[in-house]
């Protein structure tokens, strides 16, 4: 299956200084959901943030490598151009605009379209749809509803764009294990009925390998490890560093024998 969103060896520098991200390679097929996995400080949101061009607020840049979305190359695009093409990226820490009402949230990510009034209330009933919850609180103001609430709004927020990919930043933290798989449901049927691609960055491991089709973990700013979800769910060096399976003490997962390193993980 060709890819639908590309990244060939990318290296991340923050402050002209800082390396962050030292030759990651990655690819996400359309209509498929990846996992990000890895500790936090691992590279997962540089990632993310380097794919939807928000580095630059971070005085971060993307300094080799390429990203190319659907065949054409994004890393010198602005956000606001990526959006209109098809990729919308969902923060970490459940970003809603406090102030706002949730309905009101939610009718911010339309905003890159010109729709009509119709077109707008047909596509706001969808997202009540997979997110039953916010309907029955469309009028609270979002700074007064619940974690798991705020994270449903973000992600409803980010389909109101028409995204064809969704960039995904942590979406299980701080919340309680029930809502989470709530979320994830809900990220499932959005990719089977929907179509939507994700890229999703995670540190619930057990969580994320359950629904994704393939997954890529990060360490310290490279790819040590990817394959398909069942395989890594599997790895017995992935059940010990990340699934909390422990039969003895490494200090790192690049101690371990025996993964292999691809040629294009070497700097």
């Amino acid at each position: 299956m060709s890819a639908y969103l590309t990244i060939n060896n990318i290296e991340v520098i923050y402050d002209h200084v800082i390396l962050v991200l030292k030759g990651v390679s990655l690819e996400v097929p359309k209509g498929k959901i990846v996992a990000l996995l890895g500790a936090n400080g691992a590279g997962k949101s540089t990632t993310l943030k380097a794919i939807s061009s928000l580095l630059r607020t971070e005085r971060g840049e993307v300094t080799k490598g390429s990203i190319e979305f659907d065949g054409k190359r994004t890393d010198k695009l602005t956000t606001n151009d990526l959006v209109k093409m098809g990729v919308c990226q969902v923060m970490e820490g459940r970003h809603c605009f406090g102030h706002l009402t949730v309905e009101e949230n939610l009718l911010t990510g339309a905003y890159t379209r010109r729709i009509s009034r119709a077109e707008l209330k047909a596509d706001l009933e969808k997202v009540y749809h997979y997110f039953p919850r916010l309907k029955t609180r469309r009028t609270s103001q979002s700074g007064y509803t619940s974690g798991g609430e705020q994270q449903m709004t973000a992600v409803g927020r980010a389909l109101m764009a028409k995204p064809s990919m969704i960039l995904l930043d942590e979406p299980s933290m701080g919340l309680a294990p029930q809502i989470v798989a709530e979320i994830f449901e809900i990220v499932k049927d959005l990719n089977s009925k929907e179509g939507v691609s994700f890229l999703l960055a995670e540190q619930n491991t057990n969580v994320a390998l359950k629904y994704a089709d393939y997954g890529y973990i990060l360490e310290n700013g490279r790819v040590v490890m990817d394959g398909a979800a069942s395989d890594l769910a599997t790895n017995e060096d992935v059940k010990e560093f990340y699934l909390g399976v422990s039969s003895g003490e490494r200090k790192s997962f690049r101690d371990v024998k025996s993964y292999r390193r691809r040629k294009r993980w070497l700097a």
